[in-house]
């Protein structure tokens, strides 16, 4: 078990279920506010540590340089993970050209995987208890000569291991949940640094928003 995931108040292995860490953290009864301190605290931590390991890791900037300079991306996540692959297939949709969402329904992970070319890139996001589909076709889109870019919280993972690129994020909480808050923040990052290094990403964003005006998509546009 990692030592992000560990907390101060913990001396026993951190339960693996929810309804496991539900009773271990929210079955005592305590005021509101001092739940509240306790997930900000953690939150906080969290998102600190987080920062410090990819200013220092430079995995961050590496999985942004591989994004830009393939000629296709994909971006996957199963369960929970599929909120923020699709979050980054958004954004990323915003300043470049031939993202896609592998949501099984528009885009099937059988069909991107018939299809796999050298200069394509894999983002995929596994975080406990890691879907077996997302490592199974991140494995295989790795064995077809493809470009995976990892997004986990565990340097060990399955995912970690098999990734060209491997941003590690920190997930541990005081909730029954993992933290969401450090992956959209690395999420949003990720986005961010890679529009700033495209070609045409500028061009691409104005026309984007001439779209939107034309189609009306927002109240007040």
């Amino acid at each position: 078990m990692s030592a992000e995931r560990s907390s101060p108040e913990q001396s026993s292995p951190d339960p693996s279920s929810p309804d496991q860490r539900y009773g271990a953290r929210l079955r005592r009864r305590s005021s509101s506010s001092i739940l509240l301190d306790r997930l900000l605290d953690h939150e906080t931590a969290n998102l600190a540590e987080t920062a410090r390991r990819v200013r220092v890791d430079g995995t961050l900037e590496q999985a942004a340089a591989r994004i830009v300079a393939a000629r296709r991306r994909f971006v996957v996540g199963g369960s929970k993970s599929s909120a923020y692959a699709a979050l980054l297939a958004i954004d990323l949709s915003a300043s470049l050209a031939n993202v896609t969402l592998v949501d099984g329904i528009a885009a099937r992970p059988v069909d991107v995987l018939c299809d796999v070319r050298s200069d394509d890139v894999l983002v995929a996001f596994s975080f406990r208890r890691y879907t077996r589909q997302t490592i199974a076709v991140a494995r295989e889109f790795a064995a077809a000569g493809g470009t995976v870019v990892g997004i986990t919280d565990d340097p060990d993972s399955s995912l970690a291991r098999l990734a060209e690129v491997a941003v590690v994020v920190g997930t541990r909480s005081a909730s029954y949940v993992d933290s969401p808050t450090a992956v959209a923040a690395v999420t949003h990052i990720l986005a961010t640094l890679t529009a700033a290094s495209a070609k045409g990403a500028r061009r691409r964003l104005a026309r984007r928003e001439e779209v939107t005006r034309d189609l009306e998509l927002y109240e007040g546009a």
